[in-house]
Order: C-alpha cells, then structure tokens, then sequence
C-alpha cells in the first residue's frame, strides 16, 4: 500500500511552462515535473493536486492530466483511487530489482555493442563518455548529468543495433534515473562513475567483450551500493 504525504515544504516551486515555444506544452510540463521529481523537490509520496500544478505550470487542467498519465508510464507517478496521483515510492526491494536488471540489460547491451558497432559509433560512446565526465562533479546539476548520461546509453543502445535490448533499456530509464540521481548525490560519487564508464569505453575501444561487460556490472553494482545506502539515509530521516 502506498501511503501519501502532504510536501514537507509547501512553498516548493517549479518554473512556469507559459510562453516557453521550443516544445509543446504537455512536453514542457512533463519535463518540469519530470525535473523536481528526479531533484526530489517533489518527493516520493508526496501527492500531486491538479489545481496546485495548473497553477505553478501556468498549464491547463488536459495538459496537466496529460502530463501525469506520461510520468505514470514512466513509473515516477502512481494513481491512487479515491487519492488521486502521487510521485512513485521505490523501496529497497525495487530498487534491487531493478539493478538485477539492468546489471543483465546492459552487459548484454554493452556485448552486442563490442560485436556490431562500427568506428562512427565507437566514437560517438567516446564523445557521450567525455560529456558526462566534463559534467560528473559534486558541483553540478544533478539533473544536466543525468540528462547527458542518457545520451551515453542513447549512443550504446543505438551501436549495439539490439531493438529488442534497447527497449528493454528504454521501459527501465525512469524509474533507474531515480535511482541514478540518489545514487549521484552521494558526495564524490559523480567523478567516480564517469571513471568506471571510461574504462568501459576503453575496452570496448579494444573491442573485449568479456572486459568490457564485466565493468559494465562492476559499474552498475557500484551505483546499486550508493543507491540503496542512499534510499536507507532517507528512510532513516524521513
């Protein structure tokens, strides 16, 4: 059973999607509350009152709907009968689960990668790689590191040429990138992880495949540690 709280802050904010043309509006407003959710201003159970969003977005009720049905097919919204929608709880458990998962996913990925990539793509993963480790420190916006790590499994879906795997990759990416901005948030931990992820790239570049999906796992298995200690603090502070 999922339990709803009221915000521990109630002047939380978000910026306004009015007047902004680079991008539907429903788009817009996904992205913004894609944005506090992952930053956690908006935190796990805490409930998401239409007329409250309307307000803070400057959106419509449709838009704002729309917009909750998205984050709720991603996993980061869940809706409670009689309750209305609240921001996604992962437990510990879940959160196992999901780097059991992805620990499977993405040496899978990372070895189909080694075997079909050609040199373009192979350098594409160099360039990802190298844009998140420029970004990949305590001082920075968790949410631009985690928007440039996308790109980086964008590139190793997309050189892997594995539809099947990159979906898989695909139905996991909201719910681990909660996991994945925790995780991050530990103090040194974003230097770290753009580390491990060159010398991922490295063995590709020497195109080992066995290397390469053994620090994949490695790199994954590190990430579950910090995310679990991560979610564990905040069950103890909440």
């Amino acid at each position: 059973m999922v339990v709803t709280r009221q915000p521990a802050n109630s002047n939380w904010t978000v910026p306004s999607v009015t007047g902004r043309t680079a991008a539907p509006l429903r788009a817009q407003a996904v992205e913004v509350l894609r944005g506090a959710i992952l930053s956690q201003n908006l935190s796990e159970g805490e409930r998401l009152v239409e007329r409250e969003l309307i307000a803070r977005l400057g959106v419509s009720r449709t838009t704002v709907r729309e917009a909750l049905r998205e984050l709720e097919s991603e996993g980061l919204v869940e809706v409670i009968p009689q309750r209305g929608a609240v921001v996604a709880t992962i437990t510990p458990t879940d959160a196992r689960d999901l780097y059991d998962a992805r620990v499977a996913i993405e040496a899978l990925t990372v070895r189909r990668f080694v075997e079909r990539a050609d040199e373009a793509s192979v350098e594409q993963l160099v360039s990802a790689v190298e844009a998140y480790a420029a970004v990949a420190d305590d001082d920075h916006n968790i949410a631009e590191m985690l928007a440039i790590k996308d790109d980086f499994y964008a590139a190793l879906a997309g050189g892997a040429h594995a539809p099947a795997l990159a979906q898989l990759l695909m139905s996991l990416q909201a719910r681990v990138r909660v996991l994945r901005a925790r995780s991050l948030g530990q103090p040194g931990r974003p230097r770290a992880s753009a580390e491990e992820l060159r010398e991922l790239v490295r063995a590709i570049q020497d195109r080992d495949a066995d290397r390469a999906a053994e620090l994949c796992s490695a790199h994954v298995q590190t990430a579950a540690q910090n995310g679990l200690s991560a979610l564990t603090n905040a069950a103890l502070t909440s």
